[in-house]
């Protein structure tokens, strides 16, 4: 019996090791909410906004259980990607439960004159003081052993191509520009690319449809990635054909809520985007039908908000480019490889 202890013990730090050599990302379900946690190979962590303001703490418990399934001790940085509630909210109860190291976003607010955002924002400027960098297009978010390139934010988009974008997007020709954004907050998103080895993620937080296509149109400035977080919560105010046809993910994430997000037209862009490989949703898009909503496997959350778990769903890459999609409700798992 001492043998085999002594054998175990042996082994854990080599089974800690290669476990630490991945990269991580835990979407939160935040029921049309936003919080995503990226944690590193070298361990280091990256917040992805920060969900919604509830009276019983809700979503920052829920952010809580994905940094404890981490094994966090301290979120190294916050990013703000814009000053909406649902993205701001649970900040400041996140903050009492664990100590919080940067803050990055976007620059002020553009929305001050509403109570409610002027009320977030400057708690957030409470917060955040003496460890807050405003962000512009182009700048790395220091983390070690991945590369994140901001490439937009405040509205002003990167103005050179990362290395595998740059070709002309035919799509562009049959571009319909929207109507001015009703939370124009949402057009001032800090969105990122993050790389490790061949494998590429997209992060465009709430920027809606006629600021994607300064990403896109005329070339597409970013290239293709292996896995997209749908824009906005899988809105349609976003997640243009322009922009989805042209990064061409293989599996698209959607942080959708029960009746917030997942549109029949959006899985439509989606399916009909080349090389996409399949849907996962934080939620089951409950306004859309059963059949438009991808397979049950991969939707971590089934019920009304009465009813929901806040089942997460995670990503693991490892340093070969192979990634694994794995549903916490159910456990199910879905193994990819990186272009």
């Amino acid at each position: 019996m001492r043998r085999k202890l002594a054998l175990l013990a042996g082994l854990l730090p080599l089974w800690l090791s290669a476990a630490s050599r991945d990269l991580r990302i835990y979407w939160i379900d935040a029921e049309g909410g936003a919080a995503t946690l990226i944690v590193t190979p070298a361990g280091e962590s990256l917040l992805v906004d920060t969900a919604n303001r509830t009276a019983d703490d809700r979503d920052a418990q829920r952010i809580m259980t994905a940094v404890r399934e981490a094994g966090l001790q301290q979120i190294d940085i916050l990013l703000t990607t814009h000053f909406h509630g649902d993205h701001i909210g649970a900040m400041p109860a996140l903050a009492k439960l664990i100590p919080i190291r940067r803050y990055m976003d976007h620059g002020e607010s553009v929305e001050i004159a509403r109570p409610n955002v002027a009320a977030a924002y400057k708690a957030y400027v409470e917060l955040s003081a003496g460890k807050r960098t405003i962000l512009k297009a182009g700048d790395r978010i220091p983390l070690k052993g991945v590369e994140v390139v901001t490439v937009i934010s405040n509205g002003e988009p990167i103005t050179k191509a990362l290395k595998g974008g740059g070709a002309k997007n035919p799509g562009c020709a049959a571009f319909e520009a929207h109507g001015p954004e009703r939370d124009p907050d949402n057009d001032m998103s800090v969105g990122f690319r993050l790389k490790f080895g061949k494998f590429r993620f997209l992060d465009l937080g709430d920027l809606t449809w006629n600021y994607e296509q300064k990403l896109v149109c005329p070339q597409n400035l970013i290239g293709k990635v292996d896995v997209y977080q749908t824009t906005h919560h899988g809105l349609d105010r976003s997640n243009s054909p322009q922009l989805v046809w042209a990064i061409a993910p293989k599996v698209a994430v959607m942080n959708n809520g029960p009746r917030k997000g997942g549109p029949a037209s959006v899985f439509e862009t989606l399916r009909k985007s080349p090389g996409l490989v399949d849907i996962w949703q934080g939620h089951l898009a409950m306004g859309t039908s059963k059949e438009t909503n991808t397979a049950e496997a991969m939707i971590a959350n089934l019920g009304p908000t009465a009813e929901c778990k806040g089942h997460l769903l995670t990503l693991t890459v490892t340093p070969e480019g192979k990634y694994t999609m794995t549903n916490g409700r159910t456990g199910f798992s879905q193994q990819y490889e990186s272009r």
